[in-house]
């Protein structure tokens, strides 16, 4: 291969790259969600979780929700169609904002890393994550903000 070449093929896969980051980041975004909050509950319903497909009904394992009225916003974790599992996105070391990789949650700025449940897995916080009850009716499940 000469160097046009050479450089040619590096150009295009460099462009494939930024191009399934761009993919993927956008897959992610579809994940948050602005919800109201309604007295002392979070509202959201169950159908947000839908991933509809022209023969089957899949869900999104997590969803991040956002409110105006929150300072952070809260992750809530499907682990059946009856329990959820809903986490304020606040790391305990030093309150930064935290990120959602799959099953956990990680802080960008020291590292601490959080199950789904939200239980510390690696420090350097110590404390586990704000938890907030979660209760479902028709069809909507209402995060106690209390």
């Amino acid at each position: 291969m000469d160097r046009k070449q050479f450089l040619k093929t590096c150009g295009f896969g460099c462009l494939v790259g930024i191009a399934s980051v761009t993919l993927l980041q956008s897959c992610s975004a579809s994940q948050v969600v602005s919800k109201q909050i309604v007295g002392d509950d979070l509202i959201v319903p169950i159908t947000d979780f839908e991933v509809k497909t022209s023969d089957t009904t899949g869900y999104k394992k997590y969803l991040i929700v956002q409110n105006e009225l929150l300072t952070h916003p809260i992750c809530i974790y499907r682990f059946s169609a009856t329990e959820y599992s809903a986490l304020y996105m606040a790391c305990t070391h030093q309150r930064a904002e935290l990120q959602v990789y799959g099953d956990k949650l990680q802080c960008a700025a020291h590292g601490s890393e959080f199950s789904n449940r939200g239980l510390v897995e690696s420090g350097p916080a110590t404390a586990d994550l704000r938890k907030f009850p979660v209760t479902i009716e028709n069809s909507v499940l209402k995060i106690s903000l209390k």
